[in-house]
């Protein structure tokens, strides 16, 4: 069905307005920053906005200033900044994780070396309390006297 140009001109008017809306954040329920809810917003059929239908040009205009405004870092959709906030924050957690988890790693090792060192030392002294024991050329010393004279304090 053909449209006249007030007509056109009317639609073109409602696009941009809904393009700016959305643009500045302003989701309808239910909706994103996103071809399909341009198309609901400004009431216009979809399919007007492809190939050589009469908006493509305000599609193109549309997704020009979507990724300009990602590649500034600002994102107009709630639901997608906090997608993008929470995949950070995942792959934050996901480091601090596998840093505990090498640090627990670590310090299980240095457990296990400790107790082969002291379980080796152990043996040692064990090994030479025998020696001792069986050489009969060792002296041993008089126990320390414990007698006190007068007050300590």
């Amino acid at each position: 069905m053909r449209i006249s140009a007030a007509q056109r001109a009317a639609n073109e008017n409602r696009i941009r307005a809904a393009m700016d809306r959305l643009l500045r954040g302003e989701m309808p329920p239910g909706g994103k920053c996103d071809i399909k809810t341009l198309a609901n917003e400004a009431a216009v059929d979809r399919t007007a906005f492809y190939g050589t239908r009469p908006y493509s040009h305000l599609r193109v205009e549309f997704e020009r200033r979507l990724n300009a405004m990602h590649e500034a870092g600002e994102i107009p959709d709630p639901r997608e900044a906090q997608i993008t906030r929470l995949k950070a924050e995942n792959t934050k957690l996901r480091e601090r994780l596998a840093q505990s988890e090498r640090t627990v790693d670590e310090l299980t090792d240095f457990r296990a070396q400790a107790l082969a060192r002291l379980a080796a030392q152990h043996e040692e002294i064990v090994h030479l309390r025998g020696t001792a024991a069986a050489a009969n050329h060792v002296t041993r010393l008089p126990a320390a006297r414990t007698t006190t004279i007068g007050t300590c304090s």
